[in-house]
């Protein structure tokens, strides 16, 4: 039931959209048919919309809504999987800069924040801020030793603000949910729980520098990505203070050109340092739009990326990160049967899905972007297609798999304003494969192994009392479902998959660092026995690693 205090509000959301003509809108709703009625009586909106397409009075009419409004909008831009694609490319275009607040209330908060006058925390403070958005606005400053530094403040009153304006959605949303004939696959109330996780990390600004020193230690050597340094002791979590940059938004080519930068070069690093940070850091940017990722001038002869605002990061679990690799890999490669199968293991649709159809159906969707030129090819395009496609199939995605979803849409476009002929897959294919030779090296298994062995060792004496306790509840009747003599020889398997796992790997890390240990403690005993025990200690490994089925 709608609470009445957001009724008023409701009502005006319903005249703007009909003063948009948004009439498919309105119908989707009981409560508001009855307004058509008063169409007559609704102001005229301040453009002309006759010409329009509904993607852009769908835009316009968020924009008069105000800036939570805005906000959902940018998010439904991402749910290519659920929104027309007109619709959501009108939305991609929504900015949220709104009339900044007065820098006496700036200078306030971050008083009241960071506990000391302003005088003593910088040099100079601009009331005048540099830019304004929704949720804050940043001013320039500089500190005490000259250095040049930006100051981001959230609005005052910003919480109590988003907690109505989110409560107002929330009712829309449950409208929407009920009422509207394709809700099931527009999905309303997950939008809007988007939209509140969205929120809730960006009011954290102390979240936003932690994320900004996470990917500015990621790419520590700033050569390809550049990542403004934060300034904890001038932090909080209504203030970040970061070091000043200076840049070209990525998609002012007259001005790259102007600055003498290989835009050719900066396509292809695009697009290095994308993969790099989905699978190699599993820590991505996901608002990679050009306002948030400039182009260094100074950097004439090695160009590289400048990346601004951090509110909006990704990461995905270590298992979904493999299976999407693998499916990468896969489509390369165009290996369709390979996709099928990737997608069910990967958990992403359901075990009974037949693989022969779902490899036709994803071969359908490829087949005709492969008749081009490589170079024309959008990547990013295909994966929107397929993850449509899959929805026939009961595809369910992560929250995290729709921001790289967005984030791949971005940097492709990116990628392609800077060089319009960049091949995308010639550039992607050869980092993605050597990331996941890296990722999945013997080294690399080895190092993981020593990390968890201490942990093996401290719970392997519990193994055989859990055994014990499961006997114990399978004879009292507990656990009908292992009395299924297939349920019990699976466990069984699996059980002794895990001793040989187990056993293995213990032998084979004592084998290898008995191997260190001879070739750098006992050299006068030559190459031969830590040889011997390297190689042992490597076929135990192989011997104990689990089998795929």
């Amino acid at each position: 039931m709608t609470p009445l205090k957001v009724v008023p509000r409701l009502l005006r959301v319903a005249s703007v959209l009909l003063a948009y003509r948004l009439d498919e809108l309105v119908e989707a709703a009981h409560l508001y048919r009855p307004l058509k009625l008063l169409r007559p009586l609704v102001a005229r909106p301040r453009i002309d919309i006759r010409g329009l397409p509904r993607g852009a009075r769908l835009r316009h009419a968020l924009t008069e809504l105000g800036p939570i409004f805005v906000k959902a909008g940018q998010v439904l831009s991402t749910r290519r999987d659920l929104v027309p694609a007109d619709i959501a490319d009108e939305l991609a275009l929504l900015q949220d800069q709104v009339a900044p607040f007065p820098g006496s209330e700036a200078r306030a908060i971050v008083e009241q924040e960071l506990k000391s006058p302003i005088g003593r925390l910088y040099a100079q403070f601009d009331e005048t801020p540099l830019a304004s958005a929704s949720i804050a606005q940043v001013h320039a400053a500089t500190l005490h030793d000259g250095r040049e530094v930006v100051v981001k403040v959230l609005r005052p009153g910003i919480d109590a603000q988003i907690a109505r304006d989110v409560k107002l959605l929330r009712s829309l949303g449950e409208l929407a949910q009920r009422w509207h004939p394709n809700a099931d696959k527009i999905r309303p109330l997950d939008v809007v729980a988007e939209v509140e996780k969205m929120l809730e990390n960006e009011l954290d600004l102390q979240r936003e520098g932690a994320s900004a020193s996470l990917l500015k230690r990621n790419f520590d050597s700033g050569v390809d990505l550049y990542v403004p340094a934060v300034h904890w002791e001038l932090t909080s979590a209504r203030v970040l203070t970061l070091e000043r940059v200076h840049g070209i938004s990525s998609d002012d080519i007259v001005a790259i050109d102007a600055a003498g930068l290989d835009r050719k070069a900066l396509a292809a690093k695009g697009v290095r340092v994308f993969y790099e940070q989905v699978f190699r850091d599993n820590f991505f940017h996901a608002d990679a739009h050009p306002g948030n990722i400039w182009v260094d001038p100074a950097r004439t002869g090695e160009p590289r990326f400048i990346a601004l605002d951090f509110g909006i990061m990704g990461s995905l679990p270590e298992a979904d990160q493999y299976w999407l690799a693998q499916n990468f890999i896969a489509l390369f490669e165009r290996d369709y049967a390979r996709i099928a199968q990737l997608h069910v293991a990967a958990g992403w649709m359901p075990a009974d899905v037949r693989l022969d159809e779902l490899e036709a159906a994803v071969r359908t969707v490829c087949e005709p972007y492969f008749t081009r030129p490589l170079s024309q090819i959008s990547l990013a395009e295909l994966v929107v297609k397929l993850f449509q496609t899959a929805r026939r199939f009961e595809l369910t995605l992560q929250p995290q798999l729709i921001l790289l979803q967005k984030t791949l849409l971005n940097i492709e476009g990116v990628g392609r304003m800077l060089d319009p002929e960049i091949d995308i897959w010639a550039v992607a294919h050869p980092v993605l494969k050597r990331i996941l030779r890296e990722r999945y090296s013997p080294l690399r298994t080895l190092r993981e192994v020593r990390k968890r062995l201490p942990e093996w060792l401290h719970h392997a004496p519990e193994f055989p009392e859990l055994m014990h306790e499961a006997l114990r509840q399978i004879g009292r009747g507990e656990r009908r479902a292992l009395s299924d003599p297939v349920a019990l020889k699976l466990m069984h398997d699996n059980a002794q998959r895990q001793h040989k796992l187990l056993a293995c790997s213990l032998l084979g890390g004592a084998l290898l660092i008995g191997a260190a240990l001879l070739w750098t403690s006992a050299p006068q005993h030559g190459i031969w026995p830590p040889l011997c025990a390297g190689i042992a200690g490597l076929l135990a490994f192989a011997i104990g690693w689990p089998r795929s089925r």
